[in-house]
Parts: structure tokens; C-alpha cells; sequence
């Protein structure tokens, strides 16, 4: 069985290519917002609890050098992807926001 991925998506029309990989890129996106702002949410309480302040920041560092990283990635693939990915990261901000709305911490 001879599977040949990029010959498929070669053969698709640019348009669709474009609405594919922007699509791939916002779902990313989504992915990208939720473990970033869960994360911010994460690093508020831990604050709020008097945590260990070697952990809040290991955890805020962390949230922000794998955004840097994906997003860096992204730009290097064009704008498209990173316009994409830039609003699913808005999307997945929504969804983290509608979910931690009225919790105490």
C-alpha cells in the first residue's frame, strides 16, 4: 500500500489549501489559548494561595516560552497561519474566561 499524502494536497486547488492549513492553524490556536490562559488562571490562584514563588514563575516562564515558540513557528510559515492561529488563541482565551467566570479563587 503506497500512501501519498503530499501528492493529495498538491492536487487541491490553492484556495482550499489555504482554507485547509488556516484552518488547521486556528484549531491550533484554540489549543494554544487554552493551556496559555488555563495556565495564567493556574499561575492567579497559586499567587492568590501564597504558593512558592519558584513555581509561579517556572509556570508563568513556561506559559510564555511555548507561546513564543509556536507562534515563532507559525510566522515562519507565512501570515496566513499566524492570522489564524493568533484568533483561535483569542477563541481559546473565550472559552477559558466563560469557564472561570465566577470562580473564587
Amino acid at each position: 500500500m503506497d500512501a501519498k499524502p503530499v501528492s493529495v494536497l498538491a492536487s487541491l486547488p490553492p484556495l482550499v489549501v489555504g482554507v485547509l492549513v488556516a484552518a488547521a492553524c486556528a484549531a491550533l490556536g484554540v489549543g494554544l489559548g487554552l493551556v496559555y490562559f488555563r495556565g495564567l488562571w493556574w499561575n492567579a490562584r497559586m499567587l492568590a494561595g501564597g504558593r512558592s514563588a519558584k513555581r509561579v514563575v517556572a509556570l508563568m516562564l513556561g506559559r510564555f516560552v511555548l507561546l513564543a515558540a509556536v507562534l515563532a513557528l507559525l510566522a515562519r510559515a507565512g501570515a496566513l497561519p499566524l492570522v489564524a492561529a493568533a484568533l483561535g488563541l483569542l477563541a481559546g482565551r473565550q472559552f477559558v474566561l466563560r469557564r472561570v467566570r465566577g470562580v473564587s479563587p
